[in-house]
Parts: structure tokens; C-alpha cells; sequence
């Protein structure tokens, strides 16, 4: 029954895909043909076709310089057609209404139809190009907690980063900004809340590079890490060696106690691409059972989903995941899906304190669009310095 149900989503998932692509196809077709009369049809739909199935090609065993090649084309295309296709659609809709209140007549003029295309390029042009320019930005984000079994001599800050993708597009580039950033605010704990990699250790370019990077990171108490869903899979052994080359300490449902002043506890991502290996998560009773819960404890844990696993043991989760959705109206999605998509967060006074980051990397296409590219501080800090 879960299989039949698989076949039927991703039946649906092709359907709506494909008639997004060919109803965008067509209409733009429209505004092209007004421009070159004598354009091959065949050649026209022969590069719509590349491009809609370039996001399948990528998985294909092509030799790595055109899987490389591939991947680019692919991941700047689902920027761009998103915006492509949902300018086509507004545009429709208000020549379908002023064609109802007669402010057009039918059929519609060819001069109306070359606007109505222009104007919708160039608004796809401005909105990708700004996506484009933001996704290299790296704001910095910082948050006040104030924990309850605080027995802290002086005021502690953790900078959490997540959602690296280390292997995507523009990763490896933004990461020595990344770490410029991080450095800039001189923390006392570095957090990287999963998604370190993009589901493959061979698509990173340069790991000689990245390691170099991360070593650089300065901190007083260290880095640690957790596992997101984009860290496991064939390649998990050769994800593990680059963070152990990079003074990263990886905490797989695993705690450390840092100058005996705060518990970090690290969980493993219930649901890994391509699975973690043996390693399996871990019930949070299992671990609490180890810990002194009178010192501050804080949880890295990729998915926000997970928050209802904690009580009123726990002082704040740091979690990744959702990336704010990364391009509007991605945002209004991933809002409905969470209990907390971004920012901070506390049930009542009794729960713990969750921040979500939306990330320092992206996903998919290399956009940011209604979000940022962030690295977050949070500094503890007692009721008497409130």
C-alpha cells in the first residue's frame, strides 16, 4: 500500500511538473515567435525539454565535469522557471479579467501579448537576479536566552550555523565568508546544526579547501556538529573524516560537558537521505539518563519538527532545517509546516527555549528570495542581567 502510494505521488509530481513546464512553454513560445517568426519549434522545445529534466539528469552516472555542468544548469533553471512560471500565471489572470470587464478586446491583440511576455521576463530577470546577489550576502542574526538552572560565572556565547551544503551551488565559495563572519564575533561555542553536505562528499570541489576553512574557525570551548537529512547516504564515512580533519567534533546522540559550565548534546536526523550507517537515533530519555541536568542543556537537533520530543529538562534547541522556506513564497509553506519555522521560540515558561536559523547555505537553486543567508549568536545570560 506505501508502495502504490509512492507511485501515485510521484506520478502526480511528474504530471504537475511537466504541465507547469509545458503551459510556460507554450505562452512564452507566444512572445518568442513575435520576436524570431521563424523560430525551429523542435529546436525551442528540445531546450525546455533539457531544462525541465536537467533536475533528473543530475542523478544520472555522467562523467563528473558534465554532471558538474548539469547540476548548475539545473539548479539556476528551479530559480528561475519558479518565477518564470508564477509571473506567466499573474499575467494570464489579468488579461483573463480585463478580456471579462472589456478593458481588452478578444482575440487579444499581438502588441498586448508582446508586453504582456516582456513584462514578464523582465520581472523574472530582476526577481532571480536579486535572488542571485542576496544569497551572497551573510547578515548575522543574535538572540538573548535566559536559562533557568543558569550557574554560569559570566555571560556565554554560542554562534550556530546550519544548513552548510557543502557540494551545492556557490557553497564552497560562500563558506570563506561563512567563517569570516564567524570569527568577527568571537564566540565561545560554534554550533552546526546539520546539512553540512549536500547529500554527496564527491560533489564538493575542493575538500582540501573546506578543511581548511573549518580548521579556522576560532572558538574558545571548540566546533561541534549534528547530523541533518542531507548528511548521510554512500558517501557518510568520507563526511565524517572531512569534519574530523577539521577539528570538528561530531556529537552522533552523543553530549560533551564544556568547562563544566553547559551540557551540548548532539541527535542524529530520524530520517537521512541514504541512512546513517549502523547509527541509529537514539530515544532523548536514553541520553538524559547520563547527563547532570543541573547544568544548562542545549540540544542540536536539524529538525525543528522534533522540539515536542523535549521537556522541561532541556534550556534550548538549536535546530536548521527549514530554511525559511528560501524563496518566497517558500516561506508561507514551510510557516503552515512548522510549529516554529524561524526565530525564536518558547511554548510557556516551563519549555525550552528554541531558536531555528535559516541557514548559512542554500538548497536547490543558489537564491535567496524573502530570506537570508545567516550565521546566529545566542548569548546566555542570568535574570540579574536582564
Amino acid at each position: 500500500m506505501n508502495v502504490m502510494r509512492i507511485i501515485f505521488v510521484f506520478i502526480m509530481l511528474v504530471f504537475v511538473y511537466g504541465g507547469a513546464h509545458f503551459y510556460t512553454a507554450g505562452r512564452l513560445y507566444q512572445w518568442v515567435n513575435l520576436l524570431i517568426p521563424n523560430l525551429n519549434i523542435k529546436f525551442y522545445i528540445g531546450i525546455f525539454i533539457f531544462l525541465a529534466l536537467s533536475i533528473i539528469l543530475g542523478f544520472m552516472p555522467f562523467p563528473s565535469g558534465i554532471k558538474y555542468i548539469i547540476n548548475i544548469i539545473s539548479a539556476y533553471w528551479l530559480g528561475i522557471f519558479v518565477y518564470l512560471f508564477s509571473f506567466t500565471i499573474a499575467a494570464d489572470l489579468c488579461l483573463l479579467f480585463a478580456k471579462l470587464i472589456k478593458i481588452i478586446p478578444y482575440p487579444i491583440p499581438q502588441n498586448i501579448l508582446f508586453w504582456k511576455g516582456l513584462i514578464v521576463l523582465i520581472l523574472t530577470a530582476g526577481i532571480v537576479s536579486y535572488g542571485l546577489y542576496n544569497a551572497n550576502q551573510i547578515k548575522h542574526v543574535s538572540y538573548n536566552v535566559q536559562i533557568k538552572n543558569l550557574s554560569l560565572s559570566s555571560e556565554i556565547k554560542i554562534v550556530m550555523i546550519s544548513d552548510l551544503h557543502l557540494g551545492a551551488v556557490n557553497s564552497e565559495r560562500n563558506l570563506k565568508k561563512i567563517v569570516q563572519r564567524i570569527n568577527e564575533t568571537n564566540p565561545d561555542i560554534v554550533c552546526i546544526t546539520g546539512d553540512i553536505f549536500n547529500d554527496d562528499y564527491n560533489s564538493i570541489r575542493s575538500p582540501s579547501k573546506v578543511i581548511d576553512l573549518l580548521k579556522s574557525i576560532n572558538s574558545t570551548y571548540g566546533v561541534y556538529a549534528c547530523l541533518g537529512n542531507h548528511d548521510g547516504g554512500k558517501t557518510l564515512n568520507s563526511m565524517i573524516s572531512l569534519l574530523e580533519q577539521s577539528n570538528i567534533t561530531l556529537l552522533n546522540d552523543e553530549y560533551v560537558t564544556i568547562d563544566n559550565r553547559l551540557i551540548l548534546i548532539g541527535r542524529l536526523d530520524p530520517f537521512p537521505i541514504g541512512g546513517f550507517g549502523d547509527m541509529q537515533r537514539k530515544d532523548i530519555k536514553e541520553i538524559f539518563t547520563m547527563i547532570d541536568t543541573n547544568l544548562p542543556i542545549v540540544v542540536m537537533d536539524h529538525n525543528p519538527s522534533n522540539i515536542h520530543q523535549y521537556g522541561k529538562e532541556t534550556d534550548l534547541i538549536i535546530s536548521g532545517h527549514t530554511h525559511r522556506g528560501q524563496i518566497f513564497p517558500g516561506s508561507l509553506i514551510t510557516k503552515a509546516l512548522f510549529t516554529v519555522d524561524y526565530g525564536h521560540y518558547q511554548k510557556d515558561i516551563d519549555s525550552p527555549h528554541v531558536i531555528v536559523t535559516s541557514g548559512a547555505g542554500t538548497w536547490g537553486t543558489p537564491m535567496r528570495i524573502g530570506t537570508n543567508n545567516e550565521i546566529v549568536s545566542i548569548t546566555f545570560i542570568s535574570k540579574t542581567q536582564q
